[in-house]
C-alpha cells in the first residue's frame, strides 16, 4: 500500500528527513513513532501531498505521490494531529460539505454521511455546532471526515491528542474496527496504545529510520530487557558494591526505604539473568530478601533505547 524509497526533506542547511524507506502492506496497522523533531510529521505531510520532497519517492496504492498526486490522495484518508474543523457548521453539514469538496455525487454523499456517522458514533451529535463539541467529538469528527470517501489508506496524526482516558480508549477501539477495511499508518506518542493496536512498528530519530519490526520483535531483542530490581535488608552501600562485582552486572543504582531496606535496580548483559546468582549472593551473606524479579522490556523501554540522547 505504502512504498517509500530514500525520501528525504531539506529546510535549508537542517535535514528533516533523511533518505528513509519503508514499506506499509495492505491491511496493516503500523506505528509510526519518533520524539519530537524526529521527522514524523514532515514525512506524513509528503506522504499526503501537503510538502514537495527534497528527493526520492513514495507511492500509495501504486501512484506516485509527487507525479500522480491527485490519484494517489484519492487512496488516502488524513487526519492531522490539529484538526481543522469549520467551528460554526453543524456536524452533518460540514461532512456533506468535505464529501462534495473530495468529488462524491449525491447518492454516494448520502450514503456515505450514515456510514461515517455511525461508525464514528456521531449520529447522537449531527445536528450540533462543531463549536460546542468536546475535544473527544472534534476528534471523531476529524476521523470521519478522513473516512468519508472510502481510502484504501488511513494515515492518523495524534488521533488520541489531547483525550481523557476514556476517550482514547474509544478511540483505540475506533481504530481496530476501521483496520478491517482500512490499513492504518498512525503516528503517536502513547506508546501503550501503538502495543496494544499495531501490528508493526517505525521508529525514526534524527530524520532516519532506527528500527522497524513488530513490537514482540522489538521488545524481546532489546538490550532493556536484562533490568532486575531487588530488595535487601542491609548496608546498601555494601549490597550494591557486592551486586556490582557478580557477573554480567553492568550497573546497580540503590533508593534506600523504610527500616534499613533499600532498592537496587540492577542493568544486566543483554541475555543474562542475574536473579539466581543475587539469591544466593543474600543467602550467603544472611541479607534477607524479600523481592527480586525481572522486568519485562516495553515498547517504551525501547523507545528509550534508540532514541535517547545520553
Amino acid at each position: 500500500m505504502i512504498q517509500v524509497h530514500e525520501l528525504r526533506k531539506n529546510y535549508g542547511r537542517h535535514t528533516a528527513v533523511n533518505d528513509i524507506s519503508f514499506n506499509v502492506e495492505r491491511g496493516e496497522i503500523v506505528g509510526f513513532l519518533g520524539p519530537n523533531g524526529a521527522g514524523k510529521t514532515t514525512t506524513l505531510r509528503m506522504l499526503t501531498g501537503y510538502l514537495p520532497p527534497s528527493g526520492g519517492s513514495a507511492r500509495i496504492g501504486g501512484c506516485d505521490v509527487f507525479r500522480n498526486s491527485l490519484d494517489a490522495r484519492r487512496r488516502i484518508g488524513y487526519m492531522p494531529e490539529n484538526v481543522p474543523l469549520y467551528d460554526d457548521m453543524r456536524v452533518r453539514e460540514y461532512l456533506r460539505f468535505r464529501a462534495q469538496l473530495k468529488g462524491l455525487d449525491g447518492a454516494t454523499t448520502r450514503r456515505r454521511l450514515g456510514e461515517v456517522l455511525e461508525s464514528c458514533s456521531l449520529t447522537g451529535v449531527r445536528r450540533k455546532m462543531i463549536k460546542t463539541l468536546s475535544k473527544g467529538y472534534r476528534q471523531r469528527v476529524g476521523l470521519a471526515d478522513a473516512l468519508i470517501h472510502e481510502p484504501d489508506l488511513l494515515i492518523l496524526d495524534e488521533p488520541t491528542n489531547g483525550l481523557d482516558p476514556n476517550q482514547i480508549r474509544q478511540i483505540r477501539e475506533l481504530i481496530r474496527q476501521l483496520a478491517r477495511n482500512h490499513t492504518v499508518l498512525l503516528s503517536t506518542h502513547i506508546l501503550h496504545e501503538v502495543e496494544m493496536t499495531c501490528n508493526r512498528v517505525i521508529i525514526i530519530d534524527n530524520g532516519r529510520i532506527k528500527a522497524a519490526d513488530t513490537p514482540e520483535n522489538l521488545t524481546r531483542d532489546m538490550r532493556a530487557a536484562g533490568r532486575l530490581q531487588v530488595e535487601i535488608q542491609a548496608d546498601p552501600n555494601i549490597t550494591a558494591g557486592a551486586i556490582n562485582r557478580l557477573d554480567h552486572v553492568k550497573k546497580v543504582t540503590s533508593e534506600p526505604l523504610e527500616d534499613e531496606w533499600s532498592r537496587h535496580t540492577v542493568w544486566v548483559d543483554s541475555g543474562n539473568d542475574a536473579r539466581e546468582s543475587i539469591a544466593r549472593l543474600a543467602a550467603q551473606n544472611g541479607w534477607p530478601l524479600r523481592s527480586l524479579f525481572r522486568h519485562e522490556a516495553t515498547l517504551e523501554d525501547v523507545f528509550v533505547e534508540l532514541t535517547r540522547r545520553d
